[in-house]
């Protein structure tokens, strides 16, 4: 079994489709580079872009997906393992666990959600893999504003800009997570007196 890398992004069909060709050199690169693909399980927009290109590639796609939306047709069923939960919260445990690194495209509540709690448990010290923001035509510029702010007011701190990296290409994502340290962080609070 190949490693596996956890990709999070849009399942919308109605986006630009520069952000699928995008996702499908993604998956075309994680076969190239050796590594197989666990995402959510979807056939539908960059989710299903990724997905494909693995398969076309000869890779191995892990996909988790929640029944409710097996039962709109909107499952993966080429995948190499298909597996169905009941929850979100489950999907995201599963793919959480199954992945060596982690990697989002440009996407929608959801695919923030999913990196953002992959942030969370890295802060925690819960989590200890690779995770890329792949920031695609400045898809995230905004967001790392944000994380800049947050800083900056003392949300956090500084080393927790290391727990992740942003690439803006494809083979940028690889580097990106050949450099990742596996070393433990920063305790998250800041010590009160």
């Amino acid at each position: 079994m190949p490693k596996l890398l956890c990709v999070y992004c849009s399942s919308s069909d109605r986006i630009d489709p520069k952000y699928a060709a995008v996702g499908a050199e993604l998956g075309r690169a994680i076969v190239a580079h050796g590594w197989g693909l666990v995402y959510g399980g979807g056939k539908t927009g960059l989710m299903g872009a990724v997905a494909r290109a693995v398969t076309d590639s000869g890779g191995h796609v892990v996909g988790v997906i929640p029944e409710f939306m097996k039962v709109r047709e909107l499952a993966y069923d080429e995948a190499d393992e298909l597996v169905t939960v009941v929850t979100m919260r489950e999907r995201k445990l599963l793919m959480e666990t199954r992945a060596d690194a982690f990697v989002t495209l440009p996407g929608g509540f959801g695919t923030l959600e999913e990196i953002m709690e992959i942030l969370t448990l890295r802060q925690l010290d819960v989590v200890r893999k690779p995770c890329v923001f792949l920031n695609q035509d400045g898809f995230y510029d905004d967001l790392l504003r944000l994380f800049d702010r947050m800083l900056r007011e003392r949300f956090f701190k500084p080393s927790n800009l290391d727990l992740f990296s942003v690439a803006a290409t494809v083979p940028e994502v690889f580097a990106a997570i050949e450099r990742t340290p596996a070393g433990q962080v920063e305790s998250k609070w800041f010590e009160t007196r």
